[in-house]
């Protein structure tokens, strides 16, 4: 759902300049609606997609630099954890390291061995 509506917002913030540069006399309701449409949500978006872009010019050159020498281990790890919700959001010790905490799994309760039958008695 949020990558459609994300997929919609870029593309009606780089297909509204082009659409206007393409009117024709002949534009109908329908088309002079829908330009309406994407103008005003391309106005509504446009800070947020700006400042999703500042983040992504402070922040990208640290995650590229992590995927690089991190992206091995960190595959490796995605491939062998089967249910993250087993585990414990990420934990950084004051050394530095950081852990993953598996959850605590509920203890079963033990049953009880079957009685032996009656008529037999163990010595």
């Amino acid at each position: 759902m949020k990558r459609s509506l994300i997929l919609a917002v870029i593309l009606s913030v780089h297909l509204t300049p082009v659409a206007a540069q393409e009117k024709s006399e002949g534009e109908t309701l329908m088309e002079r609606g829908l330009e309406l449409f994407f103008e005003g949500l391309r106005d509504q978006m446009s800070p947020a997609l700006e400042s999703m872009r500042e983040l992504a010019e402070e922040y990208g050159p640290a995650l590229s630099s992590f995927l690089e020498e991190m992206g091995p281990a960190f595959g490796r790890m995605l491939d062998q954890v089967q249910d993250w919700s087993a585990y414990e959001p990420p934990e950084i010790l004051p050394n530095g390291d950081i852990i993953i905490r598996k959850k605590p799994q509920p203890e079963t309760p033990v049953e009880p061995e079957d009685p032996p039958p009656a008529g037999q008695t163990d010595i």
